[in-house]
């Protein structure tokens, strides 16, 4: 009954990492067509944008999709996306 237990769980972690590791490319693709489209930004908030646009694409091939998904989120928080 126990090893039933730890299969699920492991089963729902896997799941869950697998769910973020998609998110990730959809929040850079998004955050590309908004900067393509020219935004209303100052100098500075582009350049955070674009950092933290990069640091997602890094965090995300590392593997650490859930510090992605977050740095990504705050440059759609930007953006307003």
């Amino acid at each position: 009954m126990k090893l039933k237990q730890v299969l699920i769980a492991t089963a729902f972690a896997l799941a869950s990492s697998a769910a973020m590791a998609f998110h990730c490319p959809a929040d850079m693709k998004k955050i590309d067509e908004a900067l393509a489209k020219n935004p209303n930004l100052t100098a500075a908030q582009m350049t955070d944008v674009k950092k933290m646009r990069a640091d997602g694409e890094t965090l995300h091939k590392a593997g650490k999709h859930q510090e992605s998904v977050d740095t990504l989120a705050k440059a759609m928080k930007v953006l307003g996306i």
